[in-house]
């Protein structure tokens, strides 16, 4: 037989109460913030210290399960007789499990449908931190779960629906929130729902059937890619400015104007400050590395030499938490590693020695390789202005720091490099969001690719074919911005020869020198393909008398 009963906590004596004694039993007195008289008994601690016994207001309903266990469950019932009715379905729940009625995982998910949310979301959160997710991240579901639960007034898990949810997201389009917020709310309820039927708490999940909403449709962010020329002015702009901030005066009636002189010493720092922060710039932009990433980046994941000069990405600051080794142009590694000496020369105090960072201990492995302000964007905004850039051109897209991980996608294409081979630098998973999103086809020379296509003549000898060079993705000339990202040599294989016309059985085959292999840094205008439109080959004379 089960039963229902209120069960009981103690706690400190509450500051002011008068203890007196009642029968044999000791009592404590006091008011509550109410003002309220209150009466409860005492007993004593582990501690040895006083405590008063208190009762919850709510019945626990204690019963076995099928399996002879005794289970606790707390019914949220003030009232005893609603509080035994509750018990009794738990009993019958056991009993229709005992008969084979229904299973011991249906049983589990009917236990959990009273359970409160607020407890399937804490440990939720546990199961994502187990899964060592980034911290923001789920701190950002644990806020857009409570958010609509709250707004929704959901309490338990029985009380999910896909009608309230869908009810929400509309009124949220209606307030004019983005297409991109409204799913980053609808992915989170999902992922929630999966883990509930994995955990044995839901059945199925009544959030899958939920309209994903149209991004392209409703973007609110859109971000361009730059061209070279621009590229080279922002980085000109970006090592000037700092000095040419400082010898300007930029606030009250004399603002604009210019500043007679700064000490050689506040001019050399300011120089630094500015070439560390176009070396920020440049990096992104042949890295393609996010923000955040970046930042993370300390002198010791920094690897200059043979064969290969690269930074090595710890997974537990990449987005996708597997860790990348990303390859370094040339003069990109040069004057990362002549950065890192000049740090290694201040920490030393001497900055005539010339250090290499190969030989140094001066300057520790946990360093952050930049310092990269919080606001890096009002930064850059501010050297857009100087270099004379738009920060949104007239389609209405914009830059910003991650518009620099665009520039790299979209430099890479127009630089010829293979797809496969992009989405590798870009470290994307799929192929779509690097050919797709993070490509700007405004930069791409679509012009000069359709002046490689054959000349049709229309009633005229066909004209002699042009010899044009530049084209997108065809032609010898590289961007100076692509990195040195070549694919697997083991994919190179020679081109094929066509054999001639010629009857004589001499002509026939003819040879070929064996082509060299091409260096890392010429590999991307060769293809590794075969001839696709090769002529059929001329059958060989039978040596056999006619």
């Amino acid at each position: 037989m089960g039963t229902v009963f209120r069960k009981t906590y103690t706690k400190p004596i509450p500051a002011l109460s008068e203890i007196f004694t009642r029968k044999g039993e000791r009592f404590a007195r006091w008011r509550d913030g109410k003002g309220k008289k209150r009466t409860a008994p005492l007993t004593a601690g582990r501690d040895g210290l006083d405590r008063i016994v208190l009762t919850v207001g709510t019945y626990t309903a204690k019963y076995r399960d099928v399996q002879a266990v005794i289970r606790e469950v707390a019914t949220g019932c003030r009232d005893e007789v609603a509080a035994r009715s509750i018990l009794a379905q738990l009993q019958r729940q056991s009993e229709l499990v005992k008969s084979n009625v229904i299973s011991v995982g249906e049983d589990a998910i009917a236990g959990h449908q009273a359970t409160k949310l607020a407890d399937h979301f804490a440990a939720y959160m546990m199961h994502q931190k187990a899964k060592e997710l980034n911290a923001t991240r789920i701190a950002n579901t644990e806020s857009r779960l409570n958010r609509i639960a709250r707004d929704c007034g959901l309490v338990r898990l029985s009380d999910l629906t896909p009608t309230a949810l869908e009810r929400w997201l509309l009124e949220r389009q209606q307030e004019d929130m983005s297409a991109g917020t409204r799913n980053a709310y609808r992915e989170a309820w999902i992922g929630f729902g999966n883990w509930c039927v994995t955990t044995n708490r839901l059945q199925t999940n009544p959030m899958a059937s939920l309209p994903k909403a149209n991004v392209k449709a409703d973007c609110r962010r859109k971000r361009r890619a730059m061209t070279e020329e621009e590229l080279t002015r922002l980085l000109d702009a970006t090592r000037r400015r700092p000095v040419l901030d400082a010898m300007t005066i930029r606030r009250g009636p004399n603002k604009g104007k210019a500043i007679a002189k700064i000490s050689n010493e506040s001019k050399r720092r300011l120089e630094l400050l500015g070439r560390e922060r176009s070396l920020i710039y440049k990096t992104y932009l042949l890295t393609g590395l996010r923000k955040s990433e970046l930042a993370s980046i300390t002198a010791g994941q920094v690897h200059i030499g043979e064969p290969m000069s690269y930074l090595d990405l710890a997974a537990a600051d990449e987005k996708n938490r597997e860790g990348s080794q990303l390859p370094l142009r040339h003069d990109l590694a040069v004057e990362l590693d002549e950065w890192i000496g000049e740090k290694r020369q201040s920490l030393s105090g001497d900055a005539t020695i010339a250090i290499s960072c190969q030989q140094s201990a001066d300057l520790s492995a946990d360093t952050p390789l930049f310092n990269i302000p919080t606001g890096i964007l009002r930064i850059l905004n501010r050297d857009l202005e100087l270099a004379n850039i738009p920060k949104v051109d007239e389609r209405g897209r914009t830059i910003d720091i991650h518009a620099l991980r665009h520039t790299f996608g979209t430099h890479l294409s127009k630089a010829g490099v293979a797809p496969r081979t992009a989405q590798a630098a870009m470290r994307h998973s799929s192929i779509d969001l690097t050919m797709n999103v993070y490509t700007d086809p405004k930069l791409l020379d679509v012009q000069g690719a359709l002046e490689r296509l054959p000349e049709l003549a229309l009633g005229v000898e066909q004209a002699p074919h042009k010899n044009v060079t530049k084209a997108t993705g065809t032609d010898d000339t590289r961007s100076s911005l692509a990195p040195v990202l070549a694919p697997d040599p083991d994919n190179w294989c020679k081109p094929l020869s066509v054999v001639g016309n010629s009857d004589a059985s001499s002509s026939d085959v003819q040879n070929e020198k064996k082509p060299k292999k091409p260096a890392v840094s010429q590999a991307f205008p060769m293809s590794g393909r075969l001839d696709l439109n090769q002529r059929p080959l001329r059958p060989e004379r039978s040596a056999l008398p006619s």
